[in-house]
């Protein structure tokens, strides 16, 4: 099921860095991950693995969800991280990059366990969910393994997988729009470029009792454009989001949390049916409004997020 701790602004730093990652967790992210793949060039792989195992034991992380992205599942680096991490007590979970086959995930989580045996909770699996065909298999992969706890989405992999025309991380191509017709001047609305992989993976996560979170903002040092993206995320029902950037994570919590107005309303929604269900009904008007229990398990969700 999903974890009850928040995942909201879910902070990545590349383990080399050990300035950043210090920073990182001094920040208020609800979650970090310490990079070993993409931030981490090749000739600083053995380094940014030494200081990810220091930085576990020696930072004070407070409680924080505390992942490390390792590298992909064919790099010669991946079996080495493992062994160093799997027995870390601190740590809560490995993020699978490009994660496209169950074979593989089951490969890993029973390297993962295999690594420490004695471990009372085992290491979580996060899935980054980065191709083409890592969307195509989002169930089986979701189902895989007792380990998986949740599915992230790659946006920057994953635009570039389609061969979308796009540089820009998280953000669609200025050109996918739909054009009208000549009779209506040729007017044009922008189109999401991540509405269906987004929807495609949080559905899989929630079939199969998973977070979900959300690839990152490319722009960090736009604001407005963090906190609107993620509360695009939000308002679909993610639990977080990618932050690349200590910037983002004040606005994304923000897009997080319910508004005051969201919160009453919600309340007066759960009590409008408590009092119907004292009356004997199922189903009461609210605001012109029919509310029945769906409603009220909705209502639920907005006051747990909240609290």
């Amino acid at each position: 099921m999903v974890s009850l701790r928040p995942t909201r602004a879910y902070l990545a730093v590349p383990a080399h860095r050990s300035r950043l990652v210090a920073k990182a967790a001094a920040s208020a992210a609800d979650a970090v991950f310490m990079d070993l793949e993409d931030a981490v060039p090749p000739s600083e792989k053995g380094v940014a693995l030494e200081e990810a195992v220091r930085s576990l034991s020696s930072l004070d992380w407070g409680n924080k969800r505390i992942a490390i992205r390792l590298n992909a599942v064919d790099s010669p680096f991946t079996g080495e991280e493992i062994r160093a991490l799997a027995a870390h007590p601190r740590l809560d979970a490995v993020i699978v990059p490009k994660a496209e086959r169950a074979s593989d995930i089951v490969a890993v989580a029973d390297q993962v366990r295999g690594a420490a045996p004695d471990r009372p909770a085992p290491v979580a699996l996060e899935l980054l969910i980065e191709t083409a065909l890592g969307l195509v298999n989002v169930d089986a992969l979701a189902a895989c393994h007792d380990s998986v706890a949740a599915l992230h989405l790659g946006v920057g992999d994953f635009a570039a997988s389609l061969g979308a025309r796009t540089s820009d991380i998280g953000i669609s191509p200025d050109s996918y729009r739909h054009v009208g017709s000549a009779q209506s001047g040729y007017a044009s609305a922008p189109l999401d470029l991540f509405a269906y992989p987004m929807m495609r993976l949080l559905v899989a996560a929630r079939a199969f009792g998973l977070r979900a979170i959300d690839g990152p903002c490319g722009a960090f040092r736009d604001a407005k454009l963090t906190e609107r993206s993620a509360q695009k995320a939000a308002a679909m029902g993610f639990d977080g989001k990618q932050t690349i950037h200590p910037d983002q994570i004040e606005p994304t919590l923000r897009a997080f949390m319910p508004s005051d107005e969201e919160l009453a309303q919600a309340r007066r929604i759960v009590e409008a049916m408590e009092s119907a269900e004292a009356q004997g009904q199922g189903a009461v008007t609210l605001d012109g409004k029919m509310i029945d229990y769906a409603n009220v398990r909705m209502a639920r969700r907005i006051i747990g997020l909240g609290s």
